[in-house]
């Protein structure tokens, strides 16, 4: 199984509904979140199972989308809670939308995980069941 993952950060706040602490209290963080990659195969004509470049451009796009905003305000987030884990499933959401896959390279890939970071040390995974390549 060969494994690609891209990386990159914003900065955003929000306030958790429903929580019962300071974490309710409007707050920022800088968030860092990565996306990685997976397929059985690398595409014969160039060695790649995707493009970094192309990974790269769908992320840009959805950090776009809350870089620099109060996420509460933004739908989905403006209904479910923008709790780090909710995020990452997003993101997922974002990056199976965004890759044609195989488009470049020709081989099977999908969205194995997407983690986001609130800080340094906390981290927040989607990862959904494994399913068969086609």
């Amino acid at each position: 199984m060969y494994e690609v993952s891209v990386e990159a950060t914003f900065s955003a706040g929000h306030a958790l509904r429903n929580y019962k602490g300071k974490c309710e209290n409007v707050h920022g963080h800088n968030y860092r979140v990565q996306v990685t990659i997976e397929g059985e195969h690398v595409s014969p004509a160039n060695g790649l199972l995707v493009d970094f470049a192309d990974v790269k451009k769908v992320l840009r796009t959805a950090i776009a989308y809350m870089d620099h905003q109060f996420i509460n305000d933004l739908p989905p987030f403006d209904i479910i809670n923008p709790s780090a884990e909710n995020m990452a499933k997003w993101f997922w959401d974002e990056m199976e939308k965004g890759l044609n896959n195989g488009e470049v390279t020709k081989v099977p890939f999908r969205v194995q995980a997407v983690k986001v970071w609130e800080t340094d040390t906390s981290v927040a995974v989607y990862r959904p069941k494994k399913v068969a390549f086609v």
